[in-house]
């Protein structure tokens, strides 16, 4: 940050100068805001994780076993594919900058080609590009680092809403498994059903709870993050128009683009999932054969049937709900921006 501060100083009142440094300085915002976030928001998360621990606990059969590993699985899987997009393909970005050199032993001009810098900054010499080596080396070093911020942070997330989608899923598992065969009195079926109808209402409260946990603690946070994300899409959307003859730097900037894009899809993805889960649970019942039940059991349906009417989500400030739907609201928000910022060209 204070060598790209540095770059800023220097561009002075230049715009141009200043929307090049902009990409670079809203990614570094983004990883900053996500350290933080999970710096001062330590204890909630410690609160998550162990909540997380408690409801592996409370499972009662090998078949709920078997649903919170599979979606244990799916967090692992999708974790492991984010990691590695970001942590491989990513820190080969600043080293894309060397192709003017390998182009200068390869295929030689008569002239050397204009060296590339990693990306926009002054580290307060004279010249940066007798340092290029030096500055490729701290950039690829600094790269890793803030990208490994990134994928802990964001890894987590995608792991807390993949794991209350399983609970969801156990949830309606009981309550798809309420009904049984009985021939015992009366009494005891009605206390019977009663029993597993508050066991199913309790783990479809732990759900709702994480839930909400979850919207708390990383709500102010994704927000912030959001705003970096589209404030640096749209201006690097707008460099791509501006330097559309520079083939090297169009395909850089869409490298850029498209990490936010999937960075986004993401979140997108998981927030939707967490949205058709907690709707199911109203389905989950209906499908259950309530009419075989005690008139006073049926009753106790009711109020979860209500609440699962009312999705659960992610969002970003409690103003922006990350859904699939919402992810091409951010395109024509990116969009947008990017007109606006293309007219005062």
């Amino acid at each position: 940050m204070l060598y790209q501060g540095g770059k800023l100083f220097q561009c002075g009142r230049n715009m141009q100068c200043i929307l090049l440094c902009m990409p670079s300085n809203t990614l570094f915002i983004l990883i900053t805001i996500k350290l933080l976030t999970c710096q001062f928001s330590n204890y909630k998360i410690k609160h998550l994780t162990d909540q997380l621990y408690n409801d592996w606990r409370i499972l009662k059969s090998p078949q709920e076993c078997e649903i919170m590993k599979t979606y244990a699985a799916k967090a692992r899987l999708l974790s492991l594919i984010y990691s590695m997009f970001y942590l491989t393909a990513c820190p080969i970005y600043p080293f894309t900058t060397l192709t003017p050199k390998i182009l200068d032993i390869v295929m030689p001009l008569n002239k050397s080609r204009p060296i590339i810098m990693p990306y926009p900054a002054h580290y307060f010499v004279y010249d940066d590009t007798e340092y290029f080596y030096y500055i490729l080396f701290h950039a690829t070093i600094i790269g890793t680092l803030v990208l490994t911020v990134l994928v802990a942070h964001d890894c987590v997330i995608l792991t807390y809403i993949e794991h209350v989608c399983g609970v969801f899923a156990v949830a309606g598992f009981r309550f798809e498994n309420l009904v049984y065969k009985h021939n015992g009195k009366k009494n005891d079926m009605d206390k019977i059903y009663n029993q597993k109808i508050v066991s199913s209402i309790h783990v479809h409260w732990r759900a709702l709870k994480f839930a909400e946990s979850l919207e708390n603690t990383f709500s102010v946070s994704l927000f912030m993050q959001l705003l970096m994300i589209i404030v640096g899409t749209s201006v690097t959307l707008l460099q791509m128009a501006v330097q559309v003859e520079n083939i090297f730097e169009v395909y850089r900037n869409a490298t850029f683009v498209l990490a936010h894009l999937i960075h986004i899809f993401c979140f997108s993805l998981q927030g939707q999932k967490l949205i058709d889960h907690s709707l199911k649970m109203h389905d989950k019942i209906y499908n259950c054969s309530w009419y075989k039940m005690p008139m006073k059991s049926q009753r106790l349906l009711l109020s979860v049937m209500r609440r699962s009417m009312q999705p659960n989500m992610l969002s970003a400030g409690r103003i922006y709900i990350f859904s699939l739907k919402s992810f091409m609201t951010i395109l024509q928000t990116s969009m947008s921006y990017f007109t606006v910022l293309a007219s005062f060209q």
